[in-house]
Protein backbone atom coordinates (compact mmCIF):
# COMPACT_ATOMS: atom_id res chain seq x y z
CA UNK A 1 0.00 0.00 0.00
CA UNK A 2 1.21 3.67 -0.70
CA UNK A 3 1.27 6.60 1.61
CA UNK A 4 -1.88 7.87 -0.07
CA UNK A 5 -3.91 4.69 1.00
CA UNK A 6 -2.23 4.24 4.96
CA UNK A 7 -2.73 7.77 5.91
CA UNK A 8 -6.16 9.19 6.17
CA UNK A 9 -8.12 12.52 7.58
CA UNK A 10 -11.46 13.78 8.37
CA UNK A 11 -12.75 16.54 9.04
CA UNK A 12 -16.39 16.63 10.39
CA UNK A 13 -19.21 17.97 13.03
CA UNK A 14 -19.99 14.50 14.01
CA UNK A 15 -19.01 13.34 17.40
CA UNK A 16 -16.45 10.00 16.33
CA UNK A 17 -16.22 6.91 18.03
CA UNK A 18 -12.78 6.06 20.65
CA UNK A 19 -11.88 3.29 18.92
CA UNK A 20 -13.36 2.66 15.54
CA UNK A 21 -10.12 4.01 13.50
CA UNK A 22 -8.09 1.74 15.90
CA UNK A 23 -10.30 -1.27 14.99
CA UNK A 24 -10.07 -0.17 11.21
CA UNK A 25 -6.77 0.13 10.96
CA UNK A 26 -5.67 -3.23 12.25
CA UNK A 27 -8.58 -5.48 10.49
CA UNK A 28 -7.16 -7.93 8.07
CA UNK A 29 -3.56 -6.71 9.18
CA UNK A 30 -0.77 -8.84 10.93
CA UNK A 31 2.23 -6.03 10.30
CA UNK A 32 1.28 -4.44 13.17
CA UNK A 33 2.92 -4.62 17.00
CA UNK A 34 1.47 -1.28 17.98
CA UNK A 35 -1.91 1.16 17.88
CA UNK A 36 -1.30 4.33 19.70
CA UNK A 37 -4.54 6.64 19.47
CA UNK A 38 -4.62 10.22 21.14
CA UNK A 39 -8.12 11.82 22.03
CA UNK A 40 -8.12 15.25 22.65
CA UNK A 41 -11.12 16.56 25.12
CA UNK A 42 -12.83 19.70 25.71
CA UNK A 43 -12.21 20.99 29.23
CA UNK A 44 -14.22 23.23 31.46
CA UNK A 45 -11.37 25.31 32.02
CA UNK A 46 -8.53 27.04 29.94
CA UNK A 47 -8.49 30.83 30.08
CA UNK A 48 -11.61 31.16 31.93
CA UNK A 49 -12.30 29.01 34.92
CA UNK A 50 -15.73 28.68 33.69
CA UNK A 51 -15.81 27.10 30.10
CA UNK A 52 -19.23 25.85 29.03
CA UNK A 53 -18.35 24.88 25.57
CA UNK A 54 -16.17 25.82 22.54
CA UNK A 55 -16.67 26.53 18.44
CA UNK A 56 -13.87 25.92 15.76
CA UNK A 57 -13.76 26.55 12.96
CA UNK A 58 -11.48 26.36 9.83
CA UNK A 59 -10.87 26.47 6.62
CA UNK A 60 -12.35 23.56 4.51
CA UNK A 61 -10.24 21.77 1.78
CA UNK A 62 -6.24 23.75 3.34
CA UNK A 63 -7.03 22.14 6.83
CA UNK A 64 -7.28 17.94 5.21
CA UNK A 65 -4.26 19.48 3.16
CA UNK A 66 -2.67 20.30 6.01
CA UNK A 67 -3.50 17.77 8.08
CA UNK A 68 -2.45 15.13 5.32
CA UNK A 69 0.91 16.66 4.96
CA UNK A 70 1.34 16.55 8.79
CA UNK A 71 0.59 12.88 8.34
CA UNK A 72 3.20 13.18 5.30
CA UNK A 73 6.14 14.27 7.32
CA UNK A 74 5.00 11.71 10.11
CA UNK A 75 5.34 8.61 7.52
CA UNK A 76 8.89 9.86 6.25
CA UNK A 77 10.23 10.19 9.73
CA UNK A 78 9.22 6.81 11.37
CA UNK A 79 8.41 3.37 10.13
CA UNK A 80 4.89 3.62 10.22
CA UNK A 81 1.50 1.30 8.92
CA UNK A 82 -1.63 3.56 9.21
CA UNK A 83 -2.05 7.38 10.59
CA UNK A 84 -5.82 8.46 10.96
CA UNK A 85 -6.28 11.76 11.79
CA UNK A 86 -10.29 12.69 12.98
CA UNK A 87 -10.67 16.61 13.86
CA UNK A 88 -13.92 18.34 14.66
CA UNK A 89 -15.61 21.14 14.22
CA UNK A 90 -18.55 23.00 15.29
CA UNK A 91 -19.75 23.75 18.44
CA UNK A 92 -18.67 20.91 21.62
CA UNK A 93 -19.34 20.78 25.04
CA UNK A 94 -16.86 19.50 27.62
CA UNK A 95 -16.01 16.22 27.71
CA UNK A 96 -16.43 15.76 23.85
CA UNK A 97 -13.77 14.58 21.76
CA UNK A 98 -11.66 17.23 19.58
CA UNK A 99 -9.26 15.08 18.04
CA UNK A 100 -8.25 11.85 17.67
CA UNK A 101 -5.14 10.63 16.34
CA UNK A 102 -4.25 6.87 15.78
CA UNK A 103 -0.86 5.63 14.84
CA UNK A 104 0.29 2.03 14.02
CA UNK A 105 3.16 0.35 13.44
CA UNK A 106 5.34 -2.32 13.77
CA UNK A 107 7.18 -1.38 17.03
CA UNK A 108 5.88 0.93 19.52
CA UNK A 109 8.20 3.53 19.67
CA UNK A 110 7.85 4.55 16.42
CA UNK A 111 3.91 4.69 16.76
CA UNK A 112 4.49 6.62 20.03
CA UNK A 113 6.82 9.00 18.62
CA UNK A 114 5.07 9.56 15.48
CA UNK A 115 1.64 10.26 17.65
CA UNK A 116 3.23 12.36 19.23
CA UNK A 117 5.19 14.47 16.49
CA UNK A 118 1.57 14.90 14.62
CA UNK A 119 -0.23 16.28 17.89
CA UNK A 120 3.09 18.99 17.98
CA UNK A 121 2.09 19.85 14.62
CA UNK A 122 -1.61 19.83 14.85
CA UNK A 123 -1.38 22.46 17.87
CA UNK A 124 0.60 25.01 15.62
CA UNK A 125 0.35 24.49 11.76
CA UNK A 126 -3.53 23.34 11.18
CA UNK A 127 -5.62 26.17 10.55
CA UNK A 128 -8.43 25.83 13.13
CA UNK A 129 -9.59 28.89 14.85
CA UNK A 130 -10.98 28.39 18.70
CA UNK A 131 -13.74 30.46 20.47
CA UNK A 132 -14.24 29.72 23.91
CA UNK A 133 -17.84 29.93 25.71
CA UNK A 134 -17.90 30.83 29.56
CA UNK A 135 -20.35 32.26 31.71
CA UNK A 136 -18.04 35.07 31.71
CA UNK A 137 -18.53 35.41 27.90
CA UNK A 138 -16.75 34.56 24.72
CA UNK A 139 -13.14 34.75 23.44
CA UNK A 140 -10.96 33.30 20.39
CA UNK A 141 -8.14 31.02 22.51
CA UNK A 142 -4.46 32.52 21.53
CA UNK A 143 -1.68 30.76 20.23
CA UNK A 144 0.82 29.04 23.31
CA UNK A 145 4.33 29.69 23.42
CA UNK A 146 4.53 26.37 24.99
CA UNK A 147 3.03 24.60 22.29
CA UNK A 148 5.31 26.35 19.46
CA UNK A 149 8.15 24.71 22.19
CA UNK A 150 6.87 21.40 21.94
CA UNK A 151 6.74 21.60 18.39
CA UNK A 152 10.35 23.40 17.90
CA UNK A 153 11.91 19.79 20.16
CA UNK A 154 11.42 17.90 16.51
CA UNK A 155 13.80 20.25 14.76
CA UNK A 156 11.36 21.81 12.51
CA UNK A 157 11.14 25.60 11.77
CA UNK A 158 7.55 27.23 12.45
Amino acid sequence: MGVGENIRVRVQREPFGMTDDSREICRGRKDIGAVVSFTGLVRDFNESPDVTGLTLEHYPGMTERTLEDIGRQAWERWSLQAIRIVHRVGYMAPGDGIVRVSVASAHRRDAFEACDFIMDFLKTQAPFWKKEHARSGDYWVRERDSDYADADRWGRDR
